[in-house]
C-alpha cells in the first residue's frame, strides 16, 4: 500500500509510502482520503501525524501520469483530488505534519492540511506547479493564502521558489524547525500529549478556528457559542471542573 495507518499511544500515524520520493499519484491520493476517513472513524485514534519518512514527505503529484490527462480527464478528477487532502483537514482530532526533505506541490498542500507542522532542518517546501504552467489544485491556493497571507502567498505560487526550513518558519509555512532525525519523535510527542486531553473539547475547538477562518466573525461567533455552550453535556467537563476544584489547575485525567 502507498499509504499506511499505524496506531501507538492513542496517536494515528499516516505513512506515505512509495518510493523514492511518495509522488501522490492518484492511487495515493484515493487512498490517503480512505485511511483519513478510517483515522475519523476509529475511537483509538485521538490524534494524527502525517508521516513520508525519512528522506521525504512528498515530492508532489506524478506528473508522468498527470501528463497523460487531458482536460476531461482532469475535470473529472479535480473533484476527488482536492477531496482527499480535504479528508485530512477535516479529520475532527489534533493532525501533526511531521516534514522531512521535499514537500513539494501536493506534498506541500498536504502538509498544509494539518494543523501544526513541525519541519526537519532538511526540509524544503514549495508550490512549483507554475513553472509546469499549472497552478495548485489541492487546495493551495486557498489554504496557504489562509495560513501566511496573500501577498507571502503570492510569492510563492507565483515565483515556485522552493523555501527552506528556516524561512519557511519565518513565512509562519511550518512551526517548529529540529534536526531532521528528530522529526518524527517531535510530531509524535506533540500529538501524543494531545491525545491524552478531552477528545470533544479539542474538535470543538478546531471546528470552531476551522469555520471561524472560513465564514464572517458572526457565524464564527456562534459556531464558538454552540460548542462552548454543548459542552457543558459531556463527562470530559465534568472530569476537568472536578480535577480543577479538587486538585488545581492541568492535573484532569480525561476519559
Amino acid at each position: 500500500m502507498t499509504v499506511n495507518l499505524e496506531v501507538a499511544e492513542g496517536v494515528g500515524t499516516l505513512r506515505l509510502d512509495r518510493p523514492p520520493m511518495n509522488a501522490l499519484d492518484i492511487a495515493t491520493q484515493d487512498r490517503l482520503k480512505e485511511l483519513a476517513e478510517e483515522a475519523t472513524r476509529r475511537d483509538d485514534v485521538r490524534a494524527v501525524v502525517v508521516y513520508g519518512g525519512e528522506k521525504a514527505f512528498a515530492a508532489g503529484a506524478d506528473i508522468k501520469e498527470m501528463q497523460e490527462m487531458d482536460h476531461t480527464a482532469m475535470v473529472l478528477r479535480a473533484r476527488a483530488l482536492q477531496d482527499s487532502f480535504t479528508a485530512v483537514a477535516r479529520i475532527p482530532k489534533p493532525v501533526v505534519a511531521a516534514v522531512t526533505g521535499y514537500a513539494l506541490g501536493g506534498g506541500c498542500e498536504l502538509a498544509l492540511c494539518a494543523d501544526f507542522r513541525v519541519a526537519g532542518d532538511n526540509a524544503k517546501l514549495g508550490q512549483p506547479e507554475i513553472l509546469l504552467g499549472l497552478i495548485p489544485g489541492a487546495g493551495g491556493t486557498q489554504r496557504l493564502a489562509r495560513l501566511i497571507g496573500p501577498s507571502k502567498a503570492k510569492d510563492l505560487i507565483f515565483t515556485g521558489r522552493m523555501v527552506k526550513a528556516d524561512e519557511a518558519l519565518s513565512l509562519g509555512l511550518v512551526d517548529r524547525v529540529v534536526p531532521a532525525a528528530d522529526v518524527y519523535t517531535e510530531a509524535h510527542a506533540w500529538a501524543a500529549r494531545l491525545a491524552q486531553g478531552p477528545a470533544i473539547a479539542l474538535r470543538a475547538a478546531k471546528e470552531s478556528i476551522d469555520t471561524g477562518l472560513e465564514t464572517d466573525l458572526d457565524t464564527g461567533l456562534a459556531v464558538e457559542r454552540s460548542w462552548f455552550a454543548g459542552l457543558f453535556a459531556t463527562a470530559d467537563r465534568e472530569i476537568g471542573m472536578r480535577s480543577f476544584v479538587e486538585e488545581g489547575p492541568g492535573k484532569a485525567k480525561f476519559l
